[in-house]
């Protein structure tokens, strides 16, 4: 169950920098969009609290900043128009490398 709290405590990370990317333009603060990544925040914060109670905090937190990297930069590339160079596809592969290996480990 801890490995469960972990993926989705990842999923939310990605939740706040897309909440800050859309909650700040040229017209001003969306509050919406802020108040959204504040929530996810929040939430992501819990669920690695639950999660590192069984798992080492160093494997957890290297696993949540990786799910949530990896899927803030496939969100980047799928919604935002952000570059997917050959460069950017490995390295990011590096992570989910490191991702893996960590929980093998």
């Amino acid at each position: 169950m801890a490995w469960l709290y972990l993926v989705l405590a990842g999923i939310c990370e990605i939740g706040w920098p897309v909440g800050l990317k859309l909650g700040w333009t040229d017209q001003g603060a969306r509050w919406g969009w802020i108040a959204f990544a504040v929530l996810a925040m929040s939430a992501s914060g819990a669920l690695l609290l639950w999660a590192q109670r069984f798992i080492p905090m160093g494997t957890a937190y290297a696993v949540w900043t990786g799910i949530g990297a990896v899927g803030a930069f496939v969100v980047g590339i799928a919604a935002f128009g952000d570059s997917a160079s050959t460069l950017r596809m490995v390295s990011i592969g590096l992570i989910v490398a490191g991702i893996i290996g960590l929980k093998l480990a």
